[in-house]
């Protein structure tokens, strides 16, 4: 289906505002939406109407918003204001959300977009029926999406209770469990390769921080692979089993952690540390949901990581990591838990709602979507 292609600058009217500094946020008044959605509250407001809004700098650069009416727009995101009345908002929202913005975020130290680079962006716009046909179908796709993501939020609230009632509080130690330094209960600690090697179409699986999520490595949700040559290179000193521990060691996601679940080999970049426990004295699992513990998380950072701009753990001061070491026989207990609870996760992740909304969201903007 072949739709008229407008500039977004003939749609509408890309603007920014004023900055408004942490100090200038109010209690109550106008909603306040910046990088991150709503961000606090302030006496006036730039928009009478619901408006998109693009976070034009810095680590979420290309994120966006529908902000609510009477709000105000700070000075890292653009609005699209002035938005052509034949043209729909959140149809606007769900193509930018397929496009993304890579081909004109520029700078690398501090990404940005600028109005010169959105007047380059034109988009595919159906008639305005059609338009709010494909956000509604998106939408209910969407809803669907959210509230599973929202079920798994809770089984891994529910996997920290459990922790929490067998361990007691992994900073306090109120149950007085003996402590060590992770390199002491470890058989190697180590990372993968300080080269980025290129990627091909087919080839050895790699592994970086993006295939990484709280207790989960999903690679097949977005694979890369790298040559047998580099594999090897890498391998050689950084050899990830099934049942070692992998650990965002540096970058935006920093202190997340994983079980490696996969019998294949793999190669792993360096924002990767791979832990392997001694398995005499610390479980996989048991060590994945301490490091992943927030409260956890929070003390490593201000222990380890005091005044660093950049978050980064080194693997000399993630050996030094102090680690609660309840009795063995109790944390291969809290695994078997933690397994049983994993079969209802996985049960709902085959509903594949994820991958629903992603299919619906590449077919309505190839004109595939029967609406």
């Amino acid at each position: 289906m072949m739709w008229e292609k407008v500039r977004l600058v003939d749609i509408c009217r890309p603007k920014q505002w004023k900055t408004l500094s942490t100090n200038n946020l109010l209690d109550r008044g106008y909603p306040v939406y910046g990088a991150n959605g709503k961000i606090g509250f302030y006496n006036k407001y730039t928009h009478e109407s619901p408006t998109l809004i693009i976070t034009c700098r810095g680590a979420t650069c290309g994120s966006l918003h529908i902000t609510d009416p009477k709000s105000y727009v700070n000075g890292n995101a653009m609005a699209l204001d002035s938005i052509r009345k034949d043209v729909d908002i959140k149809f606007l929202y769900y193509y930018f959300s397929e496009r993304g913005f890579q081909d004109i975020i520029s700078g690398s130290a501090q990404p940005q977009i600028t109005g010169e680079g959105l007047s380059k962006i034109t988009i595919p716009l159906p008639p305005l029926p059609i338009q709010k046909r494909i956000a509604e179908i998106l939408d209910t796709a969407d809803a669907l999406r959210r509230k599973d993501e929202a079920l798994l939020k809770k089984y891994d609230e529910l996997a920290q209770a459990i922790f929490i009632d067998m361990f007691g509080d992994p900073v306090k130690n109120e149950k007085g469990w003996e402590v060590k330094k992770l390199g002491e209960v470890c058989e190697k600690i180590t990372d993968g390769t300080h080269f980025s090697p290129p990627n091909i179409p087919f080839g050895i699986p790699y592994i970086t921080a993006k295939h990484l999520r709280k207790n989960q490595i999903d690679f097949y949700g977005n694979p890369t692979f790298i040559s047998q040559k580099h594999h090897e290179e890498i391998f050689s000193r950084c050899k990830p089993m099934k049942g070692d521990v992998l650990y965002i060691k540096d970058g935006a996601t920093t202190g997340i952690s994983a079980v490696n679940q996969y019998d294949f080999e793999f190669s792993m970049l360096s924002s990767l540390a791979l832990i392997k426990p001694n398995k005499n004295l610390l479980n996989s699992y048991y060590l994945s949901c301490f490091l992943n513990n927030e409260i956890v998380k929070k003390d490593l950072i201000r222990t380890y990581m005091a005044g660093a701009a950049i978050k980064r753990f080194t693997l000399d001061k993630i050996n030094k990591f102090k680690i609660v070491i309840p009795p063995i026989e109790l944390q291969n207990q809290f695994e078997k838990k933690w397994k049983k609870l994993q079969q209802n996760v996985e049960i709902l992740k085959t509903k594949k709602s994820t991958n629903l909304f992603n299919s619906l969201l590449q077919k309505a903007f190839n004109g595939e979507l029967i609406v």
